[in-house]
């Protein structure tokens, strides 16, 4: 199987291991990845705020670089999404753009992960994934069964999934809205990462770097010893390091 790999624009900027992890763990589970050079910002920011007229060349170029294969992945919920609804076309025979983790499930239907991560970890539904995507069926939205990241999740050996208070709270971030309305945004992720740190985390993980980037920022503020990691780093095997300067 052959897919184009499309990094978001964040991460390719400040979190390259992300990247990294998900072409090896796409690589394990024997698909040949093609990453194409020129790719750059979908234009989600844009549309976020209001200017999607403003995108349209960064969706031309999009389907420039992508437009030949059947599938896309990407280690984003949000990215995926919007390039989703506002970016392929949709009539027969266009590319399919999947979430990293629905990839997996939907796609490869993976049923093991060859990794250990000995560490109580605590999952994030980012809000793009949860309730954009639907990475999990509503009604038992974080039961392991029916919930697609935390399906991969379990399968990593010696790993203690932390029983959050509130599950699938807004970390606050939603793009742009963390500029326009800071005080709001930042209240908001200090409350997740409270849920977190009460129920003793040692790594907070999700399926979309963008809230984890913003979490990273208020744990580092408050001298939090809690890392942060994308979910393919984890089901790839990757070490806990310290986290990224942003």
């Amino acid at each position: 199987m052959r897919v184009g790999l499309f990094i978001p624009c964040y991460v390719d900027q400040f979190y390259p291991g992300a990247a990294q992890a998900t072409l090896e763990l796409l690589e394990k589970y024997g698909v040949e990845v093609v990453y194409p050079l020129s790719q750059t910002c979908c234009g989600q920011p844009m549309a976020n705020s209001g200017y999607g007229k403003y995108g349209k060349d960064s969706a031309d170029l999009f389907m420039k670089n992508f437009g030949e294969f059947e599938y896309i992945v990407a280690p984003s919920g949000s990215c995926t999404l919007h390039v989703k609804d506002h970016v392929l076309p949709k009539t027969e025979g266009a590319p399919k753009i999947y979430e990293l983790c629905e990839f997996l499930t939907d796609i490869l239907k993976v049923d093991h992960v060859n990794a250990s991560f000995p560490h109580k970890v605590g999952f994030h539904s980012s809000c793009h994934g949860l309730r954009g995507l639907r990475l999990a069926k509503c009604s038992e939205r974080m039961d392991p069964e029916f919930n697609k990241p935390l399906s991969l999740l379990n399968m990593v050996n010696n790993i203690q999934m932390v029983e959050l208070d509130r599950k699938d709270e807004c970390c606050g971030f939603g793009g742009t809205f963390a500029i326009a309305e800071e005080a709001i945004s930042v209240t908001m992720g200090k409350d997740r990462i409270a849920d977190h740190q009460r129920n003793g985390v040692e790594v907070l993980t999700g399926a979309d770097m963008s809230c984890l980037m913003h979490m990273e920022g208020l744990l580092k503020r408050q001298k939090s010893p809690i890392k942060v990691m994308h979910i393919a780093e984890i089901l790839n095997g990757n070490e806990v390091v310290e986290s990224s300067e942003t």
